[in-house]
């Protein structure tokens, strides 16, 4: 699946070098830095299951070639039902230039094709304006704020919480 260049495609051993920066360069990924984290722990899940999981997964960004992130899905459930909700970490060299948004899109398409899942979700920063954009070009529609949902830099935040739904019309990623 590409659009512009940009593919999205599993995880590769060489991959590994990028998740261990996520998990020990504070900054690199953003606001969702939480801190250091056990740098062996990706080549752990890589050996485990590609990082192609029955419940959590992730696959890479790539444009023209070059790895510029991840995006990643993991199962939820209200009641008897599952959806997915999705991530994205991107490189910062690669910010900025619509690769989010599209890689987004297309991962949506990828699991609207690949899963029965009616509902594919993703949270964000309030303070996260390019995220915002990011996901309503995406296709995504802000269902509203998730209060104090998350600790980060020593106290309670709020999160907000955007939607995309099977038969919501799909953006053209080119």
């Amino acid at each position: 699946m590409s659009a512009l260049g940009i593919r999205l495609r599993p995880v590769t051993e060489d991959d590994l070098d990028m998740f261990r920066r996520f998990v020990t360069e504070p900054g690199l990924i953003g606001l969702d830095w939480t801190g250091f984290r056990d740098a062996q722990a990706p080549a752990r899940r890589f050996a485990a299951d590609g990082y192609l999981g029955d419940d959590d997964s992730r696959i890479i960004v790539e444009v023209d070639g070059a790895a510029a992130g991840v995006v990643s899905w993991s199962a939820r459930g209200f009641g008897v039902s599952r959806y997915w909700e999705i991530g994205i970490a991107l490189l910062p060299d690669w910010r900025g230039r619509g690769i989010g948004w599209r890689a987004q899109a297309m991962l949506c398409d990828y699991l609207f094709t690949h899963t029965p899942a009616e509902r594919i979700q993703a949270a964000t920063h309030p303070e996260n304006i390019a995220e915002q954009k990011s996901l309503e070009k995406a296709g995504f529609t802000l269902e509203g704020v998730l209060r104090a949902v998350e600790f980060r830099a020593g106290r309670w935040r709020d999160g907000w919480m955007y939607s995309r739904l099977r038969s919501d019309p799909a953006p053209a990623t080119h």
